[in-house]
């Protein structure tokens, strides 16, 4: 292990169980380990199941819409 990972686990150490494995998880998807680098929280999960609900049924955002979210965020 080089020096510079080996501070690196190190400052990772001292930090939360939660932050370690969100590094740990980062650092597998790095080495191509087959993990994933971002785990979906249930309400995340949730909305994407009714995202591509909606998308099956063909229920998508009108022109309209579209424009006025734009105009929202100033684009």
């Amino acid at each position: 292990m080089t020096d510079l990972l080996e501070k690196a686990v190190a400052k990772a150490r001292v930090l939360a169980p939660e932050m370690q494995d969100e590094i740990a998880r980062l650092m597998l998807a790095f080495v191509d380990d087959g993990a994933s680098v971002y785990r979906f929280t249930p309400e995340e999960e949730a909305e994407l199941d009714e995202s591509e609900a909606a998308a099956a049924r063909g229920d998508y955002a009108t022109d309209a819409e579209v424009r006025a979210i734009w105009a929202k965020h100033g684009l």
